[in-house]
C-alpha cells in the first residue's frame, strides 16, 4: 500500500481492506487465547537459561544507603553484582563499599574497581579474565618486534 492511500485511508477518505488478503483464515482458526503467547519449545527466555547456567550479572545503581540491601541480596545467591556509586554522595557512598567490603569478606568473594566509583563484587566462585592488549603479548601472535 502506497503513502498516499495509507494516508487517505487513515483520513477515511477510503476503505482499507487491502490488508486482509495477507491474513491466513486457517492461521486464525482453532488457536485459543490461553495459545496465542505460546512459543516454540526448543526456544527459551534470555534471562530463565541464564539462571538456570547461572549466567546473570546484577547492576545496582543506589540511590542511598537503604538500597545497599538489593546488593547483599543479590550477592548471596551467587550473582556478580556491578555496584554504580556515581549517583550517589559521598558519605553514602563510603558507607556502600564499607558493606561491601564485609559482604566479600564474609562470603569469601573479591571486589575490583572498574572504574571511578564503580566496583564489581563477585562470589567465590567466579573468575575475572583480563585480556591483555594485543601488543604485550608475548606468544609471538601479532608481534612485530
Amino acid at each position: 500500500m502506497g503513502s498516499v492511500r495509507k494516508a487517505s485511508a487513515w483520513l477515511g477518505l477510503v476503505d482499507d481492506n487491502d490488508d486482509e488478503r495477507y491474513y491466513d483464515d486457517d492461521y486464525s482458526e482453532g488457536t485459543d487465547s490461553q495459545d496465542a503467547w505460546v512459543t516454540d519449545p526448543r526456544v527459551k527466555v534470555a534471562s530463565d537459561t541464564a539462571e538456570e547456567k547461572g549466567r546473570r550479572i546484577g547492576t545496582v545503581t543506589p540511590d542511598s544507603f537503604r538500597d545497599a540491601r538489593l546488593i547483599g541480596e543479590l550477592f548471596r545467591e551467587g550473582v556478580p553484582v556491578i555496584v554504580n556509586l556515581t549517583a550517589m554522595e559521598a558519605g553514602d557512598a563510603k558507607r556502600v563499599v564499607d558493606f561491601a567490603a564485609g559482604l566479600i569478606f564474609g562470603l569469601r568473594g573479591s571486589i575490583e574497581r572498574v572504574s571511578t566509583r564503580v566496583f564489581l563484587l563477585t562470589p567465590s566462585n567466579t573468575e575475572i579474565v583480563n585480556g591483555d592488549p594485543a601488543g604485550h603479548r608475548t606468544d609471538g601472535f601479532f608481534n612485530q618486534s
